[in-house]
């Protein structure tokens, strides 16, 4: 009896270790995200926000429309894992208005939210501690033969692996979005000042979890 009774002492400590140090389960099937910074630093929280994410909303200026915005959700990345350097590039065809509209008018915005990484747990994506950003600029065609053009495929590649066998068909090019303006809310009080100098002379590079 007393065997038995201290077999199932230890099997309760057991189980309440497991659930004390397990590791949290990412929200409806969603990567977790580690490392949120400080909401006090703005351009921590951005470049972490564009390091972690790899899908957003990009809104371009519709010329079939009268020059209505319109959104399109796009792939993107700011670099290979761990050495993010904050511009986002995308890999995009003109058969897709996204493209042809830059084209025609380069004035673009980008949104992000924290909400796709899972560590807003069972937050409104529209609760202001759920940060959300959103990069206004230019959207520029990049030169295939420059280097920097080689840098953003190999940025697009490592973190969407079947970019590489979309249809050459489809004539695919690789756009960048030349930022000129960033609203930031990673908590209450509204928006976070922050300029784009300020975003891109944050040294620290995020890794991507």
């Amino acid at each position: 009896m007393e065997v038995q009774s201290i077999a199932v002492s230890s099997s309760v400590v057991v189980f309440f270790l497991i659930v004390l140090f397990r590791v949290p389960e990412a929200v409806s099937g969603r990567p977790l995200a580690y490392g949120k910074p400080d909401p006090k630093d703005a351009a921590a929280t951005a470049r972490w926000l564009v390091a972690q994410n790899s899908w957003g909303v990009l809104s371009t200026i519709s010329s079939d429309s009268g020059g209505s915005p319109f959104g399109n959700v796009v792939s993107f990345s700011d670099g290979v894992p761990g050495e993010g350097c904050g511009i986002p590039y995308f890999y995009l065809t003109q058969l897709d208005p996204t493209a042809r509209y830059a084209l025609v008018d380069e004035r673009s915005s980008f949104t992000l939210s924290e909400f796709p990484l899972g560590s807003c747990g069972k937050k409104d994506p529209e609760n202001p501690s759920c940060a959300k950003l959103t990069l206004t600029g230019k959207l520029k065609l990049l030169d295939n033969q420059s280097s920097e053009a080689e840098f953003a495929q190999n940025a697009l590649f490592s973190k969407h692996a079947e970019m590489k066998d979309w249809p050459k068909s489809h004539n695919f090019q690789i756009f960048k979005l030349e930022i000129e303006d960033i609203f930031l809310v990673d908590w209450f009080g509204g928006p976070k000042p922050l300029s784009p100098d300020q975003y891109f002379s944050f040294a620290k590079n995020v890794a991507v979890a």
